[in-house]
């Protein structure tokens, strides 16, 4: 799965692994706001690496949890979901808005393979300072660069370069920013 080949889901260790990070996000989503250590404490469980000053509005969705590295002062607003079948390296001072989806599983595209069953998984990296609008979709695979916005309903299919502002579907460069 980690290094993109076809993968069945159905996998007893990642079906094990899937029921972990679900019972760790349910813990994670019904603590309050003032639990910050205990909060803390379970992305820790979860997450392959937490930076500091780490805050996700509940409630938060992922697949394995394990798969996610983040930097420093990461927010995450309300109803975003990490699809972490492949690696998600997220930056430091990195700002996703409510329901920002960011999706490293995807399925063969031949009818006929994909009815197998086998899935395939891409990493994803968000590099520093990168703002992301409500709603925005990040496809697998894809690098969003350093002092990027993107747009929010934006679905993101193709890296998308550091210091511009990238809107839309397909996502596409508007115009550059100053670094």
């Amino acid at each position: 799965m980690l290094k993109g080949e076809l993968y069945s889901a159905n996998d007893a260790e990642l079906v094990a692994m899937r029921y972990k990070a679900r019972a760790l996000f349910s813990l994670y989503n019904q603590t309050s706001a003032e639990e910050y250590q205990e909060r803390r404490d379970i992305l820790k469980r979860l997450f392959g690496k937490i930076g500091q000053n780490i805050d996700i509005q509940p409630p938060f969705y992922c697949d394995y949890g394990s798969n996610i590295y983040t930097g420093d002062n990461l927010f995450m607003n309300f109803n975003c979901i990490i699809l972490d079948c492949a690696d998600v390296v997220i930056g430091d001072n990195v700002f996703l808005a409510p329901n920002v989806q960011i999706y490293t599983a995807h399925h063969p595209i031949i009818a006929s393979e994909r009815i197998k069953g086998p899935e395939l998984a891409s990493p994803i990296t968000i590099e520093d300072n990168v703002w992301i609008g409500g709603g925005a979709i990040i496809c697998p695979g894809v690098m969003v660069g350093a002092n990027t916005t993107i747009g929010a309903g934006s679905v993101v299919t193709k890296s998308i370069p550091p210091n511009v502002l990238a809107a839309g579907n397909p996502c596409r460069v508007l115009r550059e920013l100053d670094p």
